[in-house]
């Protein structure tokens, strides 16, 4: 296998944009029509997702560890789309037939044979992977919600009992989607593991967002939901050991910042938390109850709300990070930051100039096209809605 010449080829045909997801497609399910129930009604999403997953794979041809990893965490959670081993060979002939029609007098013999072997290592670790993963966990999980609470327009709480434990780490995120959508979107629990098993999301109803939207305004008590397994590790506190945090969150954000909160009472580890919440307005804090709750029964958590929005600054906006740096120096913490991809971006930067390393600063990939958090991270290089991409 060429690897360079693999690379060549792609760095060709995916100068053609939009136009090679939209022709693979179309080969797909004009020779596997059974493969288009797979896949959600809307497809524009899905077509970024295909660019972004094959050039990550073939820019990262030649490292095979780093590369194993992603097809593994991407073979296990293909599951959630109901793909079969049989469906492989499906996909290759399609991926085939798509590089010879954009390569043209380019697509050679050898060429061909590089593109069939590097397709069918990567398959054959995705199979294995998925195969594995059944001994594991179930494609995806049914839950029933058990509460519902719009706390804003378009922000809801809801409760959700899983037909069985679903494991997670706070900091994660969890698949969700609605049985009448084709579509998935990832939450991070609001939560540590209660003893009851049950879970709760905090969503935002994204301008367009099928999965967020059903589950903000088309849901009620009683209805079920599907859940795909945790994923991502960037914002759990195992890297962080028993440092002292500082936590920043925004919006629904502040889902998997409450989690963690949780998990530092849980332990007993006394470290000492700061935490500052930040919301447009003072209208948008939907969960203030539960924030000054946590602030009167936990005396090594500090709590600063921010409002980013004033009326006597218009045009100015303060974020959490900018109140945080000025009410002192938290450089001997390990810093935690969600949010939207606009509150997480500002403030790596802003604490990376002010000092910050790169090891303390703990956030999740940004982009929203994406599976989850676990491929966000990486195909992402370090930065430079649905809100933050996984809320």
């Amino acid at each position: 296998m060429d690897v360079a010449r693999l690379k060549t080829s792609w760095n060709l045909v995916a100068a053609h944009g939009d136009q090679v997801p939209l022709y693979f497609y179309s080969a797909l399910f004009l020779s596997h029509p059974e493969t288009r129930q797979m896949f959600p009604t809307n497809m524009a999403g899905q077509r970024d997702r295909l660019v972004t997953a094959l050039g990550h794979i073939v820019s990262n041809v030649d490292q095979v560890d780093r590369l194993t990893g992603f097809l593994r965490d991407l073979g296990a959670d293909h599951r959630k789309f109901a793909v079969r081993p049989e469906h492989y060979p499906a996909v290759g002939e399609a991926l085939l037939t798509t590089l010879r029609h954009f390569l043209g007098d380019q697509w050679t013999e050898e060429l061909a044979r590089d593109w069939a072997g590097a397709y069918g290592l990567v398959s054959q670790v995705m199979i294995e992977a998925a195969q594995a993963a059944e001994q594991v966990h179930p494609p995806w999980w049914v839950a029933e919600i058990v509460g519902h609470e719009r706390r804003t327009f378009d922000v809801a709480v809801l409760t959700l009992r899983p037909q069985y434990l679903l494991p997670f780490t706070p900091g994660q995120s969890i698949g969700v989607s609605h049985p009448a959508v084709r579509a998935w979107r990832y939450y991070s629990p609001a939560n540590a593991p209660r003893p009851d098993g049950t879970i709760e999301l905090h969503v935002r109803a994204a301008p367009g967002g099928a999965v967020s939207s059903r589950l903000v305004y088309g849901c009620a008590v009683g209805d079920h939901i599907h859940l795909a397994a945790p994923v991502g590790d960037a914002l759990t506190l195992r890297a962080a050991g028993g440092a002292d945090l500082l936590l920043l969150a925004s919006g629904t954000g502040w889902a998997p910042v409450k989690a963690l909160v949780e998990q530092v009472a849980a332990e007993g580890s006394h470290r000492r938390v700061g935490l500052y919440v930040g919301a447009r307005s003072r209208p948008e804090f939907y969960d203030t109850d539960t924030v000054d709750s946590l602030a009167a029964a936990y005396p090594w958590l500090t709590v600063t709300p921010v409002v980013g929005l004033d009326p006597r600054r218009p045009g100015e906006p303060t974020y959490p990070v900018d109140r945080a740096l000025a009410d002192g120096d938290w450089r001997s913490r390990h810093v935690y930051v969600c949010g939207s991809d606009e509150m997480v971006g500002r403030a790596v930067q802003t604490l990376s100039r002010a000092g910050y390393h790169a090891g303390q600063v703990h956030h999740e990939g940004l982009g929203r096209h994406w599976y989850g958090p676990a491929w966000r991270t990486a195909v992402e290089s370090p930065p430079q809605d649905d809100s933050g991409g996984a809320r």
